[in-house]
């Protein structure tokens, strides 16, 4: 059983997704393929990633197939927004707009639990990148680098990506997971549970890191 969460529109989407952002011309189609046949039902794409076609396919074979219907999938685009527009949209007289959901950048770098909290409080889903190629300015090394995370990985017999995504999940945020290999694919959805003391590690990680300075 896929995990979700009902968006303010009453649609449920799939906690874990597979992301298409920069990958290769040529394997999204299968990618996708083996994404489904592994369990996922969302798939995270945008008409920027030039490859909607390859998703397309993708999910089309496995339709024909029988394996899959379509109303069971989840097909994502996405917008930016942040606190303050949230606030802005919330607060506007006569407006009855609700955003369903909100993408941000959080990872044990950047928890964002205060953030996650706010929007979790006004019925919107948050959806986050895992952050496992951020790398700091101060020196810091990629998140799948992080000797925390990978001492929590090697306890439970996991990879870091599978730990970043399981942390994702255990605060009830989307996370999409990027591969081409089917393996990979297949580990990403892979289900286990965070003890709350790992969970805790974990956010004690934070740095309030940010990939680009936030100016607004």
């Amino acid at each position: 059983m896929v995990r979700s969460v009902t968006l303010s529109n009453g649609a449920e989407i799939p906690l874990v997704g597979l992301g298409t952002y920069k990958a290769l011309e040529g394997t999204v189609t299968e990618a996708v393929k083996a994404a489904i046949g592994a369990g996922y039902r969302r798939i995270d794409g945008a008409c920027a990633y030039d490859n909607e076609r390859e998703v397309g396919a993708g999910i089309e074979a496995v339709i024909h197939q029988g394996a899959v219907k379509r109303e069971e999938m989840f097909i994502v685009s996405k917008t930016s927004t942040a606190r303050r527009r949230i606030e802005a949209v919330l607060n506007k007289p006569g407006l009855k707009y609700e955003p369903a959901a909100n993408q941000i950048g959080s990872h044990p770098y950047l928890t964002q639990e205060r953030l996650i909290d706010y929007c979790h409080s006004k019925g919107i889903a948050v959806t986050a990148d895992r952050g496992e190629r951020l790398v700091s300015s101060t020196g810091l090394g990629a998140t799948l680098e992080e000797p925390r995370i990978k001492t929590i990985a090697e306890k439970y017999k996991k990879t870091p990506a599978q730990v970043l995504i399981r942390f994702h999940i255990q605060r009830n945020v989307i996370v999409t997971a990027k591969s081409a290999n089917p393996q990979r694919i297949a580990q990403n959805f892979a289900v286990f549970e965070l003890s709350e003391g790992d969970m805790e590690t974990l956010r004690r990680v934070n740095g309030n890191m940010r990939t680009f300075p936030m100016s607004w």
